[in-house]
């Protein structure tokens, strides 16, 4: 079964069971989710001499999907479980495959014939959006893997013109500056989050304008400091509203992953509790991660008015101030793997080879706090 199956079931909230044979950390930290998934965990060690011990722990009649690491081990254990009677399959490329996939949900269209696509990566709830208008496209923080951007605007034909990051990434590799050296795109980063950045960039500051296609459809650009000192938002066609990794449908955003929590706690409250209560609550977010899988929609997006989630989230209904900074500096979870390796390759400073940048990717999402 390869990833993109594995994805159909969870977005239609299919049943199905998963044999997890990575030793039990690994499961621990990061497993697949979905609404009707049932997990067995078994270290692949521990089956070497046969699944005889494991049989009766299986769910009558139900297919079941093996998954390991990178495939091989699954492989084996599939076989096994095969030749004992079961309808059984093992994830082809592991949990590195796992990770990298992403599916693509059509958010909606825009005023003036454009459209909205949200690319949803399931195994690493990364969220990154292309907006295209009359020919023209705008990739907004699109991952490492900038070919599934290309492709798809070449698929639509149209031109990626512009390519943004709401703030520096710490959790993953940003496929922007990759999408402007592919396509000649104007690369934008927010200038507070980029004094250590050693490529040329365009600033993007508070308040600008970035028109897509020769229509009314732009992308209004406005500070919103504390998962980052630069995070900016994006206000798209006066209807969306990209939130980057400050909002998100459950949760809000961690301010440590620079080692300035105390500092930036500020920040992250005004922005959420003062510059997003001015805007219209009709404005849809759309964030730039999601933590559980309770966030995606019914058709597999990830997106829900703002007003809602003043009445919903848990993390804009606290009124101390010192309950809020306790929420957001005390007992997070832990930082994303290789964070401090992900934000000096977003920087420039170092340039890993493709394998060693799968590897510093692999792992949940770890950006949000709830």
């Amino acid at each position: 079964m390869d990833s993109k199956d594995l994805a159909k079931k969870i977005f239609n909230k299919e049943e199905f069971f998963i044999l997890d044979v990575r030793n039990e950390q690994e499961f621990g930290e990061w497993k697949i989710e979905g609404k009707n998934i049932k997990h067995l965990n078994v270290p692949y060690f521990e089956l070497l001499d046969g699944v005889e011990e494991i049989k009766d722990q299986f769910p009558a009649g139900k297919e079941i999907l093996v998954v390991c690491a990178k495939e091989g081990s699954s492989v084996m254990v599939s076989e096994m479980l095969s030749d004992a009677g079961f309808e059984v399959f093992y994830l082809k490329g592991g949990m590195k495959a796992w990770s990298e996939h992403m599916e693509l949900v059509k958010v909606g269209d825009l005023n003036d014939g454009g459209e909205l696509y949200q690319f949803v990566r399931l195994g690493k709830g990364c969220l990154s959006y292309m907006v295209i208008s009359n020919g023209e496209a705008a990739v907004i923080d699109a991952t490492r893997t900038a070919e599934i951007f290309t492709d798809f605007a070449n698929e639509k034909g149209v031109t990626i013109k512009h390519a943004f990051d709401t703030h520096l990434h710490a959790d993953h590799i940003s496929g922007g500056r990759a999408i402007s050296e592919k396509t000649g795109a104007t690369y934008w980063l927010p200038p507070k989050d980029a004094e250590e950045v050693v490529f040329e960039y365009k600033a993007l500051e508070d308040g600008e304008d970035i028109a897509i296609g020769n229509t009314t459809i732009n992308i209004h650009a406005f500070y919103s400091p504390g998962h980052t000192i630069g995070s900016t938002s994006f206000v798209v066609d006066e209807k969306y509203l990209m939130t980057g990794d400050i909002l998100f449908i459950d949760s809000i955003g961690r301010p440590d992953l620079a080692g300035l929590a105390q500092d930036w706690v500020n920040d992250l409250r005004e922005t959420l509790y003062n510059r997003y209560r001015e805007l219209s609550e009709e404005l849809i977010v759309l964030p730039a991660h999601f933590m559980i899988v309770e966030e995606l929609n019914d058709d597999g997006s990830v997106a829900k008015e703002l007003g809602t989630l003043y009445s919903e989230n848990h993390g804009l209904n606290i009124e101390s101030d010192e309950e809020f900074r306790k929420l957001v500096t005390e007992n997070l979870p832990p930082q994303p793997n290789s964070y401090q390796e992900i934000r000096e390759t977003n920087m420039g400073k170092i340039n890993p080879e493709e394998e060693k940048q799968r590897e510093m990717e692999i792992g949940p999402n770890r950006c949000a706090v709830r």
